[in-house]
């Protein structure tokens, strides 16, 4: 593993425009984005005495084998993958029920054939949190206790793994809930196309450079180990809204295959 402690490369912010931001899955071309690449310091988070963690940081790098020989295999994947993942939040969560929201999305750095050719299959270059405030009452909204029991709060997490062997060509950043300024926090509608059409949309959140940001990243990650990060939590006392990114890592050699990962997102719900 590596013993760099920080890197400086550069990650996508954004301005609000006199329009609706919006950004496509697959056809990147329809954006309506205005974003600048901004040079950071990414902080190699392995190094820290004290691991990060869900309650503080709000994110945490965690062992987790998979039993997916292939996650090509969608009949595999689907087989094995979701109870993986339930397993994995309901761990690191401890909440009463856990599901898996969607399916798995495989993504390939640019070098790679992949990258664009298979569904949402892009790094982003443009940091975001997946959801805003907003999307995340409204699917909140739709949820349901258990007959004689009331929700108490609701989490909404991404699972990020590698599919690659270390080292990395384009890892994924993360920021420190705590170090985001609501202010900082931009409505894009995040529009989710194929062959053309609009299959769903919702509002998530970019974001705007400011310089009290504290980002980080895992280098070296193995397929073995999987990034768990908020997205939204009803608890004010939690982290919640993790932006992240994919950046460049300038400490990587040339000639490692291009970086490829898969990523699932789950809810967790505790009751009364």
């Amino acid at each position: 593993m590596s013993d760099r402690q920080t890197v400086t490369s550069t990650l996508g912010f954004s301005e609000l425009l006199d329009q609706r931001m919006e950004f496509f899955a697959n056809d990147n071309s329809r954006d309506r984005m205005n974003v600048t690449q901004r040079t950071v310091e990414i902080e190699n988070v392995r190094a820290r005495a004290t691991p990060t963690s869900l309650e503080k940081e709000g994110f945490a790098l965690v062992p987790h084998k998979s039993a997916v020989t292939d996650f090509r295999d969608q009949d595999q994947v689907e087989r094995i993958h979701p109870a993986e993942i339930l397993a994995l939040l309901q761990q690191v969560s401890g909440a009463d029920h856990v599901e898996v929201t969607g399916p798995p999305i495989l993504r390939f750095s640019e070098r790679s054939n992949d990258s664009g050719a298979l569904d949402n299959s892009r790094p982003a270059r443009y940091v975001h949190v997946d959801i805003s405030d907003e999307t995340g009452a409204r699917f909140n909204a739709q949820s349901r206790a258990p007959e004689g029991r009331r929700i108490t709060r609701i989490a909404r997490y991404n699972v990020w793994r590698v599919l690659t062997p270390p080292p990395q060509d384009v890892p994924l950043a993360v920021c420190e809930s705590a170090s985001v300024a609501r202010e900082d926090l931009l409505p894009a509608w995040a529009m989710f196309d194929r062959d053309g059409e609009i299959v769903f949309s919702f509002e998530a959140w970019v974001l705007r450079y400011n310089p009290g940001q504290r980002w980080a990243y895992f280098a070296d990650m193995t397929p073995d180990e999987a990034l768990v990060f908020k997205t939204h939590d009803t608890d004010p006392s939690q982290p919640s809204h993790v932006p992240h990114g994919a950046f460049d890592d300038p400490s990587c050699p040339g000639g490692v295959p291009p970086r490829g990962s898969v990523e699932m997102r789950g809810v967790a719900y505790w009751y009364e």
